[in-house]
């Protein structure tokens, strides 16, 4: 199975008609992905590249039956756009914008979770189900659909995300869904509220975790592991070597105060029972060896 998106999962794509929009839609519909349709203020009533196009999300909800969003839109507009998928009725929305002033992300976090729907980023490559939907930017041929176990991937850094699954798929480990969350800081879904939804999963066998320094997300997470999951969770931490009061990369990793540090989290998650892999070119060994695969 996969959580969140699978093969009858219809997107639209906002920003369809711009560089970005056009070029990750056409990868999406060569992945296999159900892109039903576009919006395009303005530009109602047109096809781009075979895909029909709306001047709002909830026409397209309304003709093309879409239930998930993805937004490529400047991050001056971007805001709106969550809150119109939002109000459309889309279950899934993906913000793949980066730039986002924090303070719009927690009005348009809290609106989403009002309106029961799941919001993934912003700043974020997206989410993707093996052989069955991608719904972002990811390289989808990194991706393994079937293998000798299957694992879940949430990430805060899509690089990382990119390297971790490529080591899995050569290991011969595929994933059962793979999810960018994003480095900003304020995002519209963490690792505790994605955790869960793998220890459900049936065909999920284990959990890989990716977190930086910058906040307490991972040591939130290192606790849910232990109270909650029975599955095997694994987890690298980038940032080592990052200096307090320094950005490094995202927006949200900075170690303040003296908190948010890569050795507290990783520490953390030892303590939780959480394996962590000590470099990035470990992640793949890490995981087979908390599998038990050879």
């Amino acid at each position: 199975m996969s959580i969140i998106v699978d093969q009858n999962t219809r997107v639209v794509v906002q920003g369809i008609t711009g560089g970005e929009g056009s070029f990750h839609a056409a990868q999406m519909k060569a992945y296999g992905t159900k892109v039903v349709a576009g919006v395009t203020p303005g530009k109602g009533g047109t096809q781009h590249e075979g895909t029909p196009v709306f001047n709002g999300v909830a026409e397209a909800v309304k003709k093309e039956g879409a239930n998930a969003s993805i937004i490529f839109v400047p991050a001056s507009f971007a805001t709106d756009a969550i809150l119109e998928s939002a109000d459309a009725g889309i279950a899934v929305i993906i913000c793949i914008t980066e730039g986002i002033p924090p303070l719009d992300m927690v009005k348009a976090s809290r609106y989403v979770a009002e309106k029961k729907a799941r919001l993934i980023g912003p700043n974020c490559p997206g989410i993707i189900s093996p052989g069955k939907c991608k719904i972002g930017i990811m390289p989808g041929d990194i991706f393994l659909a079937k293998g000798k176990k299957k694992v879940g991937v949430i990430s805060r850094s899509g690089t990382l995300t990119y390297e971790a699954v490529k080591q899995l798929s050569e290991l011969g480990i595929a994933q059962s869904t793979a999810i960018g969350i994003g480095g900003d800081p304020i995002v519209g879904s963490i690792f505790t509220d994605l955790l869960p939804l793998f220890e459900a999963d049936p065909e999920t066998d284990g959990v890989m975790v990716i977190g930086e320094i910058g906040g307490n997300a991972e040591e939130d997470a290192a606790r849910l592991v232990k109270a909650k999951m029975k599955k095997p969770v694994a987890a690298f931490v980038a940032g080592m070597t990052a200096p307090p009061g320094r950005r490094m990369g995202h927006a949200g990793a900075i170690i303040s105060g003296g908190k948010g540090t890569a050795t507290e989290k990783i520490n953390t998650f030892k303590e939780c029972g959480v394996a962590v892999a000590q470099s990035p070119a470990e992640i793949g060994s890490t995981v087979a060896k908390m599998l038990k695969i050879k």
